[in-house]
């Protein structure tokens, strides 16, 4: 992989490279940094962009572990609803139906859902849900079906379910074991996500190595039931508008999923993987990040030009790109 092109010459020491470039009538008018790492095959690095050894919060890019733990807590699920409790699903109406599925098959109700009300995380869905007169709810919200799984497992076991967000409970304290296992590193600080549940910070390396060790996993095991969940049912991970989905259905057994503040993880299924984290979390960059640097990895597929395509409008007319910068 190249270095960074950036127009104002090479990164000083401490600061991250240029991954994206805002391009508007052939002029730079906005550079997004971050850091980005690939692994070969065999787990080692193969290329580093800035700082990958520092934590990060993944942010969403932890869901499959969190899934894992839900598993590894003895809750049964497979096929779209496994696919959905790892999900950052768009609130389009199968994946609501499914959460609310969901709830009345475990017996629990929505109210028990420590989700913050919200609009479908899809600007399209969020339109036409207002359209329709109504109003923002926990149940919309994209982190709903990894609620219900968490709780569905704390039923089962017979945890409490009003403090199943704490860091101490039971739950989060299998979600803790397994984002360690998966990454092989200590979790250096634990915050809270956006949806209110325990966030581990790892490196971009140990979650690019946590998405190679799913797709690696024994079949049978937590880690593969949730890779296998995610690559057959990728809109219930996504939804139908959004680049993981498209990846996924396109590449036969890739592994992919974002996070917020423009953090994203991919894993091919030779053990190859990926992941960046943008600084300024514009999340608008990680598509051609995304397409970038899998055609640096020697993955060739239309696909990437639809992920990969950001255009700048300007008087609703193309005038410009965000394009990837290395």
């Amino acid at each position: 992989m190249s270095s960074p092109t950036v127009t104002d010459g090479p990164a000083p020491a401490g600061i991250s490279p240029v991954l994206a470039e805002v391009v508007r009538s052939g002029f730079v008018e906005g550079r997004h940094r971050g850091s980005l790492v690939v692994l070969a095959a065999d787990g080692s690095v193969e290329t580093a962009l800035g700082d990958v050894v520092s934590p990060v919060f993944p942010r969403s890019a932890n869901k499959p572990m969190q899934a894992a733990a839900i598993l590894r807590a003895g809750l049964d699920l497979s096929g779209e609803r496994l696919a959905l409790a790892a999900a950052s699903h768009s609130g389009e109406d199968f994946h609501l139906d499914l959460v609310q599925k969901m709830l009345s098959e475990h017996g629990l109700s929505a109210g028990l859902l420590r989700t913050p009300p919200d609009l479908p995380l899809d600007p399209a869905e969020a339109e036409t849900y207002l359209a329709s007169g109504r109003v923002r709810d926990p149940l919309t919200m994209n982190c709903s079906g990894k609620h219900t799984a968490m709780l569905a497992a704390c039923a089962a076991n017979g945890w409490p379910l009003d403090s199943y967000l704490h860091p101490d409970h039971p739950l989060q304290q299998l979600a803790l074991e397994a984002v360690r296992a998966a990454s092989g590193e200590r979790v250096e600080h634990i915050g809270t996500d956006g949806c209110g549940a325990p966030l581990m910070a790892i490196s971009l390396t140990g979650l690019a190595r946590s998405f190679r060790h799913f797709v690696l996993a024994d079949p049978g095991t937590p880690e593969r039931r949730v890779a296998d969940a995610m690559r057959a049912h990728p809109e219930y991970v996504a939804g139908t508008r959004r680049p993981d989905t498209w990846l996924m259905r396109a590449l036969p057994g890739v592994l992919s999923k974002m996070g917020a503040e423009a953090v994203q993880a991919v894993a091919l299924p030779d053990g190859r993987a990926l992941a960046f984290k943008v600084e300024d979390g514009a999340t608008r960059t990680l598509g051609p990040i995304l397409g970038r640097v899998l055609r640096q990895m020697g993955v060739e597929s239309p696909v990437l030009d639809r992920i990969g395509e950001a255009p700048l409008l300007g008087g609703a007319e193309r005038v410009g790109e965000i394009r990837a910068a290395f």
